[in-house]
């Protein structure tokens, strides 16, 4: 591991910016080409798109509009290894989509080569159980976790019990020190401030032989995040591509409720904040982690207008990053 400087904000890479190129290739592209990458594996907030108890919601019965927990996959073509960010309620479905945009594996090879967990907040750990002796009865696959997030793992069931029948096999991740996915491919965690009842926060910056991708889906407030660490200018600077909480649109969009008080930053204050960056540094900004009550999941709405006016968007699912040019 290499300790990456708290000063992750001073960070300037040589970049290509994002809005020019775009990166927009298809998963069997990337692997005919041996180029790592990594893929959206989903967008939408811990309880998906339509939620549960959302019984008159027409996503039902439209699959087009249906959108899976967030989730980031990353794969390395030139030796088969692939490993997910979070392991969500739709773990099932995830693990098929990546396997199907990395089908060369050596034989034998476990179903996945790793996990990171960002937090312990019911969308980013639950799918963890498809590991365990009632589904896929896995063999040691390391998850990787900040310590109170170990901890949890380890101290309550049914989780620990993953632990003991050595389903999983926790290693332990330091904020700000980088994990060796290969000799040209790093994943580094960086605390941010959100909801900690169970587990500390993190983001994950995944850095390629030459180009880098930021995974941010839960944060309380980037003002906060200045109090503490890098500003969110700074990482973005940092990267090629910035996925970002972009959990709820704006206040009122819960009827009833008065939203001033939760804890993501609104996307249409992001907006504001956002829109001060240069042209080539806003096209590198995609939300993530949305609720089923943002209108931004709609391509066609004001919502999504709005935020493509500046250069911004919303992530699609399967969309892929290559981590070298």
């Amino acid at each position: 591991m290499t300790r990456l400087l708290a000063t992750a904000c001073l960070i300037t890479l040589a970049a290509i910016p994002l809005g020019c190129t775009r990166q927009r290739t298809s998963a069997s592209a990337a692997t005919a080409t041996a180029k790592p990458f990594t893929i959206v594996l989903g967008i939408a907030q811990d309880g998906g798109v339509p939620q549960a108890g959302s019984f008159g919601d027409p996503r039902w019965d439209d699959p087009a509009r249906q959108r899976k927990v967030v989730c980031l996959g990353i794969v390395d073509p030139r030796s088969g290894k692939r490993w997910m960010i979070d392991a969500t309620p739709d773990f099932r479905r995830q693990l098929l989509d990546l396997h199907r945009a990395s089908p060369t594996r050596p034989a034998p090879s476990p179903v996945l080569d790793g996990i990171f967990l960002t937090h312990a907040h019911m969308g980013h750990y639950t799918g963890l159980m498809f590991l365990g002796k009632e589904s896929i009865g896995a063999k040691a696959i390391p998850v990787w976790a900040m310590p109170r997030m170990a901890g949890f793992l380890e101290d309550n069931a049914p989780w620990n019990q993953l632990v003991n029948l050595k389903n999983i096999e926790l290693r332990p991740l330091v904020a700000g020190e980088s994990v060796q996915l290969a000799d040209d491919i790093s994943i580094t965690p960086v605390l941010v401030p959100h909801r900690q009842e169970y587990s500390e926060t993190v983001c994950f910056r995944i850095q390629g032989p030459d180009r880098a991708v930021l995974w941010l889906p839960d944060i309380d407030s980037w003002r906060e995040l200045d109090d503490i660490g890098p500003r969110i200018e700074g990482l973005v600077e940092s990267v090629d591509a910035a996925y970002l909480d972009g959990t709820f649109f704006a206040n009122g969009e819960i009827p009833g409720r008065d939203m001033s008080g939760f804890p993501h930053p609104f996307i249409r204050d992001s907006l504001k904040r956002f829109i001060i960056l240069p042209p080539a540094e806003r096209a590198k900004i995609r939300f993530i982690h949305l609720n089923h009550t943002n209108p931004a999941l709609d391509p066609s709405s004001s919502a999504r207008r709005e935020i493509e006016a500046i250069g911004l968007r919303v992530a699609d699912e399967r969309e892929i990053e290559l981590l070298r040019r």
